[in-house]
This record gives structure tokens, sequence and C-alpha cells, in this order.
């Protein structure tokens, strides 16, 4: 039998886009190498504690508005599956969201075939075919690849092979105890490593060559969280511990015993250093898994070859009706954006599902009539961003689009849907086009929020709210495709844009002499 999807992984982007499938009443079927879903969560994070945050009390009635500090649910119509209900940790630990994946498989029906290896995939005729390691075969018209990275990015550094890898070492502290350790990588498995090994070993050192960024700067979520910087203290206040800013060049074992390593600094003239470690933690982050395709449909690989090349369809660039869904998106927005994580490629798999449901089953992108006047499309963008989830997640990615016909009898909205999406014609012509996002200021990532000496525009203040560094809506008129206009909205501290002089009453100003 020929489905019309294949879905490899059962992890949390699978399941969503099955759930949608499933109620949707499409022909699909999901392939899960382990004998449950989440399989990626029962090994890591290797110290158990996630870094999507878990706020059960908001003070909201909306639940829309809950999703915002909901990093872990995915999207569903039942008030049951929401994963505020499985712990009341604010970082919760992944046990739990193991056990919350499979209620939700369970209770939305997905048609999962556990225990499924692929091994290889293949295509011809138009046709996936998909082959598990017990010999076992699955075709469909349509492949979606939600796999994640899973696996370890192993820099090429000459005896690397010596170090011990993430997915593999002792975790227990005690092992530690007294012991010089280096941890390759910079990013949050590399600093949760160091944080739990803290208490135990005599000398911590985390390397790597790029500079430290820090989440709270840049809004990037990947980037290093406070929740696993306590490290940072103890370097800073001279407590053994050290961040190097520098590259592993070699590694051998010593006579002795440990390690030798030699190592280049990255902002000194200073020569090549010799130090040495009685252990080594390979902690570089992961990549995407391209082996399972043979030549007749192997996609493009971008970013160091960490992960599928794609459209603003989230197609592969190259291999066409094989698309990509989770964490895999991220290449659509690469250390700025969240779509690497669940809070945010949740709205990326919805918006996939709905992007297939046109293509091939004459399912338009949802709208909804509104009437063409500059106070009625004021009002529902007002609205819109003020309650949005997926605004709100996935910022500066997806927009609403309001459509106005030619002669401004009618028009129509649209949400959360791709920005580049929009910009690649997919929701096809319009005279008028208003999109509408979240976005940052374009110089955010260089302000410090904490400085007090530096001068940022007032809350409120329309007037210059276009140099707003803190996240505030933006809306865009396009004529015919063509960019003729942005507006800004004031930033707020609560982020709350509804305020009529401030807020409603210019960007109906601004609406009307677009439409004019």
């Amino acid at each position: 039998m020929v489905r019309d999807y294949l879905i490899i992984g059962a992890g949390p982007a699978g399941l969503q886009l099955a759930a949608l499938l499933e109620r949707d009443g499409r022909d699909y079927t999901v392939l899960e190498r382990g004998s449950g879903p989440g399989t990626f969560f029962t090994r890591y994070p290797r110290h158990r504690q996630l870094i999507s945050i878990n706020k059960v009390h908001t003070g909201y009635t909306d639940p829309e508005l809950s999703l915002r500090m909901d990093w872990n649910s995915l999207l569903s119509d039942d008030p049951e599956l929401l994963f505020t209900r499985y712990s009341e940790e604010y970082f919760p630990r992944a046990d739990d969201f193991v056990r919350y994946l499979a209620d939700f498989a369970d209770r939305t029906g997905v048609r999962v075939e556990y225990g499924t290896e692929v091994v290889r995939v293949s295509r011809a005729d138009g046709v996936f075919t998909v082959h598990d390691v017990m010999g076992r075969t699955w075709q469909g018209r349509r492949l979606v690849v939600a796999t994640g990275v899973s696996r370890l990015n192993e820099p090429s550094v000459p005896g690397i092979e010596l170090a011990e890898r993430y997915d593999e070492f002792d975790t227990d502290p005690h092992s530690f105890t007294d012991q010089r350790v280096l941890i390759v990588g910079k990013g949050n498995s590399a600093f949760e490593t160091a944080e739990s090994l803290m208490a135990k070993a005599a000398v911590i050192h985390v390397a790597g060559p790029h500079s430290l960024r820090m989440a709270w700067k840049t809004h990037f979520v990947g980037h290093l969280r406070a929740v696993n910087n306590n490290f940072l203290d103890s370097y800073q206040l001279k407590s053994q511990n050290a961040v190097l800013d520098g590259t592993v060049e070699s590694v051998e074992k010593s006579p002795g015993g440990g390690f030798r390593v030699v190592f280049r600094y990255a902002r000194t003239t200073e020569r090549l250093r010799e130090l040495h470690y009685d252990r080594i933690v390979l902690c570089a982050g992961f990549r995407f898994d391209a082996g399972i395709f043979d030549e007749t449909c192997r996609p493009a690989l971008v970013i160091d070859d960490r992960f599928p090349a794609q459209t603003s369809a989230y197609e592969s660039v190259n291999v066409p009706h094989l698309y990509v869904a989770g964490t895999l998106t991220q290449q659509r927005d690469f250390k700025k954006g969240t779509n690497g994580f669940v809070h945010g490629f949740r709205y990326g798999v919805r918006a996939l599902h709905r992007i297939t449901g046109a293509r091939y089953h004459g399912t338009p992108w949802p709208a909804r009539p509104l009437a063409a006047t500059p106070e009625a499309i004021a009002d529902a963008v007002v609205a819109r961003v003020n309650r949005s989830s997926g605004l709100w997640q996935q910022f500066g990615v997806l927009g609403d689009v309001v459509a106005v016909d030619g002669d401004g009898d009618g028009a129509t909205y649209q949400e959360e849907v791709p920005l580049a999406y929009v910009a690649d014609g997919g929701l096809g012509p319009a005279a008028h086009r208003f999109v509408v996002d979240l976005e940052y200021g374009p110089d955010h990532e260089g302000v410090d929020p904490f400085d007090v000496t530096v001068p940022r525009v007032t809350e409120n203040d329309a007037a210059h709210a276009m140099d707003s560094s803190y996240l505030h809506p933006v809306v865009r008129h396009y004529r015919d495709g063509v960019l003729a206009g942005t507006h800004h909205l004031a930033e707020n501290l609560e982020n709350e844009w509804d305020l009529p002089e401030v807020h409603r009453q210019p960007l109906a100003v601004f609406v009307g002499a677009c439409l004019d």
C-alpha cells in the first residue's frame, strides 16, 4: 500500500504532525525506532533537566496566552493534553516529558509503527520506499523527516576519539572526584555537564572557538541559559574553573596517565599551549544523520552539513515531496528563532500541515472574512498580537496576513503563515497585503538590557517605535507583492499593545494611508 504520508520519527514533531493528519482523516503512518514516543528524551539531556520553561501559574484565563509560557505542550483541542498538568517544576524533568508524549500519542490516536529502525530510504517513480532493519518496507507519496538531530557532532581533531562522548559518559559526579576535566563545547550540553561536576571535580575547563553568547542578551533560547551558567561565577570568582576560547588541536594519551591536549587560543598571540587532563568529555552538539538516504533521494545539506536545506515550505530544495519537521527546521532561522525547540516548531508543524493541505488536498490556508476598513483591520491585528502564542513564540518567522482585494470591497485574515512562504508567493497574488509579526530591533543582540547608562526607547513611545530593541509588533504593507510601507507598534513592558492613542489609532492611520 502506498500511503499519502510517511513520517519518520515519533518525537514531539512527528506526533504533532500525525495528530493533525489524524484529526483531518489523512492517510499516513509514523515509523519510530523506539518502543514508544519521544525516544530522544529517554536519554537526553543526560542530566535529565529540561531548559524549556513550564510556567504553570501565569495569571491568564486564556489558554492561548498561557501557551506563551508553556514551552513543552503540543497543540491539541484537548484541554487535558497540556504538559502543565504533568509537572509543576519550572524546568521540568525529561522523564515527565516522555510520559506526556506517550499520553499525547494515546489520546490523539496517532498511528505509529514502533520498533521500526529505518536503515534506507529510496525514491522511484515519485514514490518513497522506506526499509527497516528487519527487511520490511513502507511506501509513501510524501515523506516527512522528523528525526531531529540524532547524530553527535564530532570535530575533526586528531585523537578526539579518546574523549568520552556526551551520549555515553558516566554522569555520576563522584566518578570525577579530584580530577582535571576538559569539556569540549560551549553550548548548553557542555555547561549542563560542567554544572553537574563542579562540586566534585578539582578543575574544569570548558573550551570552544566562539565567543560565549548569553540567551538573555541574544533572545535565542539555544544560547547559554541562566539555568546552566553558575559555572561562569566559579570562573570569574577564581574557583579553579575556566572558559577557554580557542580550539583543541590534538589529543593523545599521556605516558603517566590521563591526556595531553594541544590547545590554540583564539584571542592571544601565544603559541600553542600544552594542557593536561584526567578526563575529556565531548559536548559539541548534534547534527542531522543523512546516512539513511540513498542516491535517489539524498537531501542537500547546509550549515556544515548539519541540516537539510529546505524551502520556505519546509521542503527539501532538491528532493520534491520530501519535507522536514521539528528541530530540523531551525535551518530556516538558525541561532535566531525558535524552530529548534518544541515551543517554536509546534507552530511550524501546523504551518507545514496547512501547506500540504493546500498543495495536495485542495484545502486552502484557513481564512476568515474581514471588513476592508482601516479600523477593522487595525482592530483585528491588535487583537491578534495581544493574544497569539504562535506569533509570540515564532517571532520574525511566522506572521498573520490581511489581504485586501483590488477594489477594496473585502479582506481576509490568515494566521501564522511563514513569512518566507508569503514572500515566495505561497498565498498567491493580492492587491494589498498587510503582514504582521513580532520582532526584536535589528540591534538587539548588541544591547545590554541591564545597562542603565544605555538610552532606550520609552515605553509606549509611538513616535520612536521603529527604534525599539525589545519585542514589538511590526506591520508591513505590500502592494502587488512589493513592499510599500512599514509600521512599528510601540513597545510595552507588559507586552500589551492595545492602547487606543498609542497602538490602535496610529495603526489605523497607517492602514488607511496604504489603502488610499
